[in-house]
């Protein structure tokens, strides 16, 4: 099944990519503004393109780089597609599974998750203090908020090598260490 989307989204991806490449010629003009095919992308393939090209304009990007960046938008869209199902049909075995040894399984699943979720929060934070994301911004804001506490007693026993954070790194290791031991204490009879 995921084989045959990859493929579908892959046809939709290079479907995507001449009509886009098309966009951009009737934009930069190397196809002629009035002819019928710059007629037809004007009317039919810019007022999509338009959320995006606000988008590129309010960050400072020229218009005319509008349809690139709606291809990047849709190949990103299109891989974590991918990425989301292909995580999902690994877990409903897990789940599956834990359900089936009962309340303990369940348990065990419930600490491994959380664990889990408290690892992606750190990365999340860690990637987006290297591309300059707002810590209030509405797409990281959860992920501070989760790890604040971890990381604030961590400050005050590791110190900054230079400009450079360590709690992060440091919390990962502990998180993966007290995750896997508590599991394992749960694993137990």
């Amino acid at each position: 099944m995921l084989g045959v989307l990859r493929l579908a989204l892959f046809a939709v991806a290079a479907a995507l990519a001449v009509v886009f490449a098309l966009d951009w010629a009737v934009r930069t003009r190397r196809i002629n503004p009035f002819g019928p095919v710059a007629r037809f992308f004007r009317s039919t393939v810019d007022p999509l393109i338009a959320p995006v090209e606000r988008r590129v304009v309010r960050a400072g990007g020229l218009p005319t780089s509008a349809p690139w960046w709606a291809l990047v938008a849709a190949v990103v869209g299109g891989i974590l597609l991918i990425s989301v199902l292909e995580y999902v049909g690994r877990l409903i075995p897990v789940v599956y599974g834990a359900f089936l040894t009962g309340p303990s399984g369940v348990l065990r699943l419930l600490v491994a998750a959380t664990f889990a979720l408290l690892e992606i929060a750190l990365l999340v934070r860690v990637v987006s203090s290297w591309v300059r994301v707002s810590p209030y911004s509405r797409w990281v804001r959860w992920s501070f908020v989760l790890t604040e506490p971890i990381l604030r007693p961590l400050r005050a026993i590791v110190p900054p090598i230079g400009m450079i954070d360590l709690t992060p790194l440091v919390a990962y290791f502990l998180l993966q260490l007290v995750g896997g031991w508590i599991v394992g204490l749960l694993g137990r009879p």
